[in-house]
C-alpha cells in the first residue's frame, strides 16, 4: 500500500474516533484521537510480539514508513499555522503584543537554557554524560507549546479573551521561533565547527526575520490578488497559496516557513478578510479553513499517539522520559512566571494566568517532528544512541501534555472565567468591548 492510501484510511480512522468520542468518552476531541490511537498502537503490538498477527505487522510496518518529520514540518505544519494565525484578532492582539512577544521569543529562550542544563545534570547523575549542546538540542525541540488542544477547550469554556489571546498568540509564534531555535543549535551540533557569538546570532536572526518579512510579502501578494478578484472561489485558492507555495519557498530559501505562515495569517485574517471578501466569502473563508485544520489536527493527532509502535521501547528510556516531565514543566512555570513579575507592574492580571499558561502549555507533533530529524547513530552515550533516547523522551512528555495536562486544565479555565469577574485592566476592557460591538455590527 502506498504511503497516500495509507494516510487517507488513518484519516478514516481519526474521524471515526472523533464521531465515536461524542458519544462514549466525550473528551476534547484531540485528546480522544491520541488517547484512542496510544491505545491502537499498545493493541498492535501485543498482536505483533505475542500472536504474530500477519495484519498488525503488516499495519505497523506501513507506519513505519512513514516519514514523520517530512510528513509534519514540510508539509501539515504550513497549513496548520496559517490556519490558526487567521483567527487571532489584531485588536486584542496589539493590546498583549509585548507581553506575547517577550513570552514567544524570551520565554523559549529561557525554558531552553533551563532544559537544557537540567537535563545535563539529570543525564549525568544517571550515568548519561551528554555534552551540553546536545541537552541543549532537547531543550529547543521540547520549549515551544501547541495551542491546539488546550484552545478548543478554552473557546467551548468561553474563557476571557484575553487568555485565549495570551495562549494562541503565544504558541503559535513560538513555534516559529522554536523551530528557529532548534535549527539553530542544530547547526552548531552537527556542524563539526566551533560555535561563535556572531554566526550563531546571524543564523537565528536570517532565520527568524527573513521568514517574518518573507510572511509580509507573501500577504501583500496574496492581498492585491484578492483584492482585484470577482470570483469567490479564486479568492480562496489564492489563500491557499500561501501555505503550499509560500510554505514550500520558504523552505527552500531557509528561512523559517512557520513564522512566515503566521505573520501572513494574521494578514490576511485581519486585514484582507474585511476588504477583499464580501461577507459570503468571509464565512467560506473561515469554515473552509476550521475544515482544514480540523482534518488536519485529527490526522495528527492519530499520527502522534501511533507512532508508539516503531519507538524503541525500553523501560531506561521511558523512565528518562518520566523524569524530564518535571523538568520541563518546572521550566515552563519559571519562564512564563518570571515575565508575569514585570507585567504586573504596568497592567493588572487574572490570579490564574500563570497556571493556566504552565499546565495548557501542551507539547505536539512539531517537538516529535524535530526529535525525529536529529540523525540516528550520530551521537552515542553508554551504547544508547542520541536519536533514539530523545525521540523517546520527547515522545513520554508530548503524551504526557495532551493526555493529561489536556484533560485537566478545564478546572483552572474555570477559576479563570470566575476571576473574570474581578476589575481588570479599563483599557484592555474597552477594546475587548470594542470587538464585541464591531463583531455584532458586521453580523448584522
Amino acid at each position: 500500500m502506498n504511503a497516500w492510501y495509507f494516510l487517507c484510511f488513518l484519516s478514516a480512522v481519526a474521524i471515526f474516533i472523533a464521531f465515536a468520542n461524542q458519544y462514549l468518552l466525550r473528551l476534547q476531541t484531540t485528546i480522544a484521537i491520541t488517547t484512542g490511537s496510544v491505545a491502537m498502537s499498545v493493541l498492535l503490538m501485543v498482536l505483533v510480539k505475542f500472536a504474530g498477527n500477519d495484519v498488525a505487522e503488516y499495519i505497523t510496518q506501513a507506519i513505519g514508513g512513514l516519514n514523520f518529520n517530512l510528513l509534519l514540518l514540510k508539509g501539515m505544519l504550513g497549513f496548520l499555522l496559517f490556519a490558526g494565525a487567521l483567527e487571532i484578532d489584531l485588536h486584542l492582539l496589539r493590546h498583549q503584543r509585548w507581553e506575547i512577544t517577550i513570552m514567544a521569543l524570551g520565554s523559549t529562550l529561557l525554558s531552553t537554557v533551563l532544559i537544557g542544563y537540567g537535563c545535563y545534570f539529570v543525564l549525568d547523575l544517571l550515568g548519561y554524560p551528554l555534552p551540553l549542546v546536545y541537552c541543549m538540542l532537547f531543550g529547543a525541540l521540547i520549549s515551544p507549546t501547541d495551542p491546539i488542544a488546550v484552545l478548543a477547550i478554552i473557546k467551548k469554556m468561553n474563557a476571557p479573551d484575553r487568555i485565549s489571546v495570551q495562549v494562541e498568540g503565544e504558541s503559535l509564534f513560538n513555534d516559529g521561533v522554536g523551530l528557529v531555535v532548534f535549527t539553530t543549535v542544530f547547526a552548531v551540533a552537527f556542524s563539526g565547527e566551533a560555535p561563535t557569538f556572531g554566526g550563531v546570532a546571524e543564523l537565528f536572526l536570517v532565520d527568524a526575520v527573513g521568514g517574518i518579512l518573507f510572511g509580509a510579502v507573501l500577504a501583500a501578494v496574496a492581498h492585491w490578488l484578492i483584492c482585484r478578484s470577482n470570483d469567490p472561489s479564486i479568492e480562496l485558492l489564492i489563500t491557499l497559496c500561501i501555505p503550499t507555495a509560500g510554505y514550500a519557498l520558504a523552505n527552500m530559501l531557509d528561512i523559517s516557513g512557520p513564522l512566515a505562515m503566521v505573520v501572513a495569517g494574521i494578514v490576511i485574517g485581519n486585514v484582507t478578510r474585511g476588504v477583499g471578501f464580501s461577507k459570503h466569502s468571509q464565512e467560506t473563508l473561515s469554515h473552509f479553513w476550521h475544515t482544514v485544520d480540523a482534518f488536519l489536527n485529527a490526522l495528527l493527532f492519530l499520527l502522534i499517539g501511533l507512532l508508539l509502535v516503531v519507538m524503541p521501547v525500553t523501560w531506561a528510556e521511558v523512565g528518562l522520559g518520566l523524569l524530564m516531565i518535571p523538568l520541563v514543566l518546572a521550566a515552563r512555570f519559571i519562564s512564563v512566571a518570571l515575565p508575569y513579575v514585570g507585567f504586573r507592574k504596568f497592567r493588572q492580571y487574572d490570579a490564574h494566568s500563570v497556571k493556566i499558561l504552565t499546565w495548557g502549555g501542551l507539547r505536539g507533533g512539531l517537538a516529535l517532528a524535530m526529535a525525529a530529524s536529529i540523525p540516528e547513530h550520530a551521537v552515542k552515550i553508554e551504547g544508547v544512541d542520541f536519536h533514539t533516547l530523545v525521540l523517546m523522551m520527547t515522545y513520554v512528555v508530548v503524551i504526557f501534555s495532551i493526555v493529561v495536562q489536556g484533560s485537566t486544565i478545564a478546572p483552572m479555565i474555570q477559576a479563570s472565567i470566575e476571576a473574570g469577574r474581578e476589575p481588570i485592566d479599563p483599557e484592555l476592557l474597552a477594546a475587548e468591548e470594542a470587538v464585541a460591538k464591531l463583531s455584532h455590527s458586521v453580523s448584522k
